[in-house]
């Protein structure tokens, strides 16, 4: 089944220069695993609530496979930098059976 790795930055970007290593870090390896992003900081509308600052959502074949590519040893060493650029929330959730 499908699962969905959702990452929502809940403010501005504080620290362009951890954010912008976060980036090249995770662009240096190929993901672990087979994902497919979905969402990478599009444009958000919001209907209820505060509206996030931006969303990446990323599909994984299943919900291991979403753990295994976050808890990846290249992904763990990117992770400290994003969490320094600003305030985030990520978690998985699974898709429907299709």
């Amino acid at each position: 089944m499908s699962a969905y790795l959702i990452v929502a930055r809940l403010g501005p970007v504080e620290d362009e220069q951890s954010f912008a290593e976060y980036q090249r870090k995770t662009r240096l390896k190929p993901p672990s695993v087979a994902l497919e992003p979905l969402v990478v900081y599009g444009a958000i509308h919001g209907l209820e609530g505060t509206a996030p600052d931006g969303v990446v959502m990323l599909r994984f074949d299943s919900v291991e496979d979403a753990k295994r590519w976050y808890e990846d040893p290249a992904y763990q060493d990117a992770l400290p930098h994003r969490l320094k650029a600003a305030n985030y929330q990520a978690f998985i959730v699974e898709g429907v059976a299709g």
